[in-house]
């Protein structure tokens, strides 16, 4: 599976979160920031914590489509 998290960038730009503002504020490490940067697979765990800063549900911050979709 491929994931994308296009939908997490959309919704810190509505809530004008800069990206290094939402992990000091879910307190995650700097190089979570660069797996989601280059689409890679974080915890569960990891996006609930963004989606409490940002009020929202999992699916509003990610996807996952088979490779090659």
């Amino acid at each position: 599976m491929q994931v994308s998290y296009k939908g997490l960038w959309v919704k810190c730009a509505e809530n004008e979160i800069s990206k290094h503002q939402l992990i000091e504020l879910a307190e995650v490490s700097p190089s979570t920031l660069t797996r989601l940067n280059k689409n890679e697979i974080v915890s569960l765990s990891v996006l609930l914590k963004f989606c409490k800063i940002l009020h929202c549900d999992v699916g509003d911050v990610v996807e996952a489509h088979p490779i090659g979709e």
